[in-house]
């Protein structure tokens, strides 16, 4: 529909989705003509808007009042009007020190969670991928007792996997570095846990290991060391910051309805997992996605990569009203700071 609009209702477009993320409140032609950024009369004015009521970029809440962008609307506003702000360096700062901070994936991302729903006062998301995707570039045991070894999994992203092991067998320090050993050599191409585990399992399985009482042990100690959850964890950091927005503190039909869906989580994870999956940032508003069943909340997330390929996705969840300008760049160098403390800029 971009060919249908001229200059005039391009910028008029821009100027109601400006008012009405700024004032909350359906903007009529009196408003826009005391901006005193149209040289044109109230009822050019009243054209203009009724022109882009047809064509589907706004709607009117009410009989008599003004008027508000639809999904539509937002969408044209975002994909052709929209001038990005960049992030206050300030904020920039904040946001690298916060992260250089936590000592692994799992926790920076942890960490920009919190950063963006601080920083937008929206909430804010991450999806931190399966543990048992992650590639191994090495494993190392810390004997801790008789009974019990500190298994350490070290992902080629830099995450690290610590996990207790009880064994029921003796085992030595000595024999613990030569068990490491053997199953970094195992490994060496570098595979995701989950197949790491699958070769260990199938290498316990064959004739050999029954003859060899060193390697029985190393494989068994790998096999409870890349046992490891195969689900995806998503974090949400300030979800009450919906309840700070009057559609949604004024509406308690369409606030359940998204801590419903909110609680439910398994549509945000397919949303986010779909962000994963196209390597690039994402933008869904309103109805757009299967998260929001009112479609009033819009979702900007990015992927975040690394050297061995994606690590995690970051994101924001707002009101569709949300200020966009500025969200973008936020959510857009989060995941560029994310990338290159994992060793990709």
């Amino acid at each position: 529909m971009a060919e249908e609009l001229d200059e005039r209702s391009k910028e008029v477009l821009r100027a109601v989705v400006q008012e009405f993320i700024t004032s909350g409140g359906p903007v009529g032609s009196g408003q826009l003509t005391r901006r005193g950024d149209f040289e044109v009369s109230p009822a050019t004015m009243r054209n203009v808007l009724a022109e882009l009521e047809e064509l589907g970029y706004l709607e009117k809440p009410h009989t008599s009042a003004g008027r508000v962008p639809t999904g539509s609307g937002y969408r044209f506003f975002v994909d052709s009007l929209l001038s990005l702000k960049d992030v206050p360096t300030k904020d920039k700062e904040l946001i690298s020190q916060s992260l250089k901070h936590s000592v692994d994936v799992s926790e920076r991302l942890g960490e920009a969670s919190r950063m963006l729903h601080q920083l937008s006062q929206y909430a804010g998301v991450v999806l931190i991928p399966r543990p048992s995707s992650e590639v191994v570039s090495r494993i190392e045991f810390v004997r801790l007792r008789d009974d019990t070894v500190l298994a350490i999994l070290v992902g080629a992203s830099g995450q690290v996997q610590n996990k207790l092991v009880s064994v029921g067998f003796p085992v030595s320090a000595e024999e613990l570095v030569q068990a490491q050993n053997y199953l970094n050599e195992l490994m060496h191409l570098g595979l995701p846990i989950e197949e790491a585990r699958g070769r260990i399992l199938s290498e316990l399985d064959s004739e050999r290991s029954q003859y060899d009482a060193l390697i029985q042990k190393a494989l068994r100690l790998g096999a409870a060391a890349t046992d490891v959850p195969s689900a995806e964890r998503m974090l949400i950091e300030g979800t009450g910051s919906f309840l700070e927005q009057p559609e949604f503190s004024e509406d308690v039909r369409r606030m359940r309805a998204l801590f419903r869906a909110l609680d439910e989580k398994h549509k945000l994870l397919q949303l986010l997992d779909r962000v994963q999956r196209a390597r690039e940032m994402q933008i869904f508003i309103g109805a757009e996605s299967d998260f929001s069943a009112q479609g009033d909340v819009s979702v900007i997330a990015s992927p975040v990569e690394s050297a061995q390929g994606v690590v995690g996705t970051v994101g924001v969840i707002g009101p569709t009203r949300m200020d966009y300008q500025r969200v973008i760049p936020l959510v857009r160098f989060t995941a560029q700071a994310l990338a290159a403390l994992s060793g990709k800029e």
